[in-house]
């Protein structure tokens, strides 16, 4: 019963979508209503609002960040095992791709992704930070960016923590994140994805 409550409480966590929160907070547009259509920090930045895509982007990285953290502290003291902590981290994830509070419509997961990995292990999380910015200064597309981490994520992993379930998980939030970027690879091949910083 601990472990689901702890899952439980991650997917909800995971449904708060800052993007919709912090529009609405800021008096923006529905960052679904507009751009990609995704409500994510790439997307509020379309609305010229640096600070609203900075909130965004915090709060779903500590999200994801905090749903590993809480499931860590608290997986000890009811006798539960790291693998709890690693549901969290999928459970916190998935929330974030289909929020119960949003329709089940949610973001791609890039920040939130960040945040679980970070959680896990910092060093993986600011590898993965590195690849990402190196990607986005270099090529200044954000999905390019996200997916290249993405594939290297499961790497890092399994070099600092070994092959083991948590590269698993991981891996699991990589296919993840292609799946939900697969418009996404559409673009990129017939080369009309849009670069950072472009307003709708």
């Amino acid at each position: 019963m601990p472990s689901l409550f702890l899952i439980a409480a991650a997917y909800l966590l995971g449904s708060l979508s800052f993007a919709v929160i912090v529009s609405r907070a800021m008096r923006l547009p529905d960052p679904r209503s507009f751009g990609s259509g995704n409500p994510g920090a790439t997307n509020v930045l379309r609305t010229g609002r640096k600070a609203a895509a900075a909130l965004t982007l915090l709060g779903d990285a500590l999200k994801g960040w905090g749903a590993v953290v809480m499931a860590r502290l608290l997986a000890p003291q009811y006798g539960l095992s790291e693998d709890v902590v690693l549901l969290c981290a999928l459970a916190v994830f998935i929330g974030h791709l289909f929020p119960v509070f949003f329709g089940f419509k949610g973001g791609k997961g890039v920040a939130t992704a960040l945040g679980v990995l970070v959680g896990l292990n910092p060093w993986v999380g600011l590898a993965c930070l590195a690849t990402w910015l190196f990607m986005a200064a270099v090529f200044r597309i954000s999905s390019l960016a996200a997916l290249t981490t993405a594939a290297l994520a499961p790497v890092y992993t399994g070099f600092l923590m070994g092959w083991g379930n948590t590269a698993m998980a991981v891996l699991v939030i990589t296919l993840l994140l292609f799946y939900r970027h697969k418009s996404n690879l559409i673009k990129l091949v017939s080369g009309q994805e849009a670069r950072i910083g472009r307003r709708s």
